[in-house]
């Protein structure tokens, strides 16, 4: 999230507000898009305990899911001809979320005021985000906000089955390697201790592995207050150097090239960029102002400054498609050459559905395969990391029976 403050072009006047982004730069070139003059554009500081952990009645964050609901009730109330305020009045009186429930009453406040809807939602960055209000915006302008808002559902919706599918795959293995740090990490503070007085008491040498395992064992129990803050320290390091710019951009590409699920990345990311786009081209918003709210939403900075490049080659004259064909690592041949079809016939919001779709399909498809590839290859890790630590403390006895027998 970032602030900023412009001078508008038509009025002269400067406003403030906040923005939703990939990059600093990639807000300030919505901002320029909009016909705004960037005076200032900075990062929102956010506490790190309320960023990252979200508990139900305690922090203020509004589900996607929650938002998605909202925007299908708001279309069916519309379409029902209910009037805007009587929709939202409606809509406020029966949302159970708090949070929500007070944007929708501030909301209806504005709207009161005389403020259209898209500029009233314009003011909760937080919960409505520039795709949605853009989407809400060309949706006033057509006179048919409730098709709009039947879209939007639609496609939060889709992201948020995307999302959990994904965050229910790497759940797995980020569980199970928890599970094999725990216990090891509990076996060489207290387990392979008593071990060690045991083998001080019968003397003899012990084998490789044994006195390994005894090393780290010792090195753990009497460093323990080094180890473990030296390891917080690092994740937070590691936190603070990807919220940085060069950071970030360096994660974002490791993402898409990662081992194992960088696949999978990727073609989220390319799901997300055709129906983002798709959407907000069916919706009826210009080509340009589309292109930029998909590079400020795309997640990842990588694929944000590809959108961007396209962008300026489509300002400069040229098709979407000409400059996407240069964005190979990004764009798959198929997604280009589909556009292009979309591009000839007219066609180009259905076309890019179809890209979703297809790449939505493909992301189900290589969650089910990577689950069904990982679950038994993290069962035998876990069984033979705890084995091995097991086969280590043992030897010497099974040494010692040897000798005897």
């Amino acid at each position: 999230m970032y602030t900023y403050k412009v001078r508008d072009a038509k009025s002269g006047k400067v406003i403030e507000g906040e923005l939703e982004g990939s990059s600093k730069e990639a807000v300030i070139r919505a901002l320029k898009e909009s016909g705004m003059t960037p005076l200032g554009v900075a990062e929102k500081k956010t506490d790190g305990l309320q960023k990252e952990i979200s508990i139900p009645g305690i922090t203020d964050r509004i589900k996607a899911k929650e938002i998605a609901i909202f925007s299908r009730q708001f279309a069916t109330m519309i379409n029902s001809g209910l009037s805007l305020l009587r929709s939202l009045y409606v809509l406020e009186e029966q949302t159970v979320s708090k949070p929500l429930k007070k944007t929708i009453g501030e909301v209806r406040a504005s709207v009161e005021r005389g403020a259209s809807l898209s500029v009233a939602l314009e003011q909760h960055p937080k919960v409505f985000n520039t795709l949605f209000v853009a989407m809400v915006q060309a949706g006033e302008a057509a006179g048919v906000l409730d098709e709009t808002l039947e879209r939007i559902a639609d496609t939060l919706e889709s992201a948020a089955a995307l999302r959990s599918k994904i965050k229910s795959a790497m759940a797995y293995p980020i569980v199970v390697l928890s599970m094999v740090a725990g216990v090891v990490t509990l076996m060489l503070l207290f387990v392979v201790p008593q071990f060690v007085d045991m083998y001080a008491d019968v003397g003899g040498e012990l084998p490789i592995a044994t006195r390994a395992l005894i090393g780290a064992s010792g090195i753990l129990t009497s460093r323990w207050y080094i180890i473990f803050p030296a390891f917080g320290g690092a994740v937070y390091a590691f936190r603070r150097w990807i919220n940085t710019k060069g950071g970030r951009r360096l994660w974002d590409a490791f993402k898409l090239r990662a081992p194992v699920f960088g696949t999978m990345n990727h073609k989220t990311a390319i799901s997300r960029f055709a129906r983002t786009l798709g959407v907000l081209v069916r919706s009826g918003v210009p080509i340009l102002e589309a292109m930029a709210i998909v590079e400020l939403t795309a997640g990842n900075v990588v694929v944000g400054d590809a959108v961007n490049r396209v962008s300026q080659a489509v300002k400069g004259g040229d098709s979407i498609s000409k400059p996407l064909a240069k964005e190979g690592k990004i764009f798959p041949p198929m997604v280009v050459q589909m556009m292009a079809v979309g591009e000839e016939t007219g066609a180009l919001d259905n076309m890019l559905d179809k890209v979703s779709d297809f790449y939505d399909r493909e992301v189900n498809d290589t969650v089910d395969a990577l689950t069904s590839l990982l679950e038994p290859i993290l069962i035998a890790f876990m069984g033979a990391t705890v084995g091995a630590i097991l086969v280590a403390l043992y030897l010497p006895m099974f040494n010692l029976v040897n000798v005897i027998g």
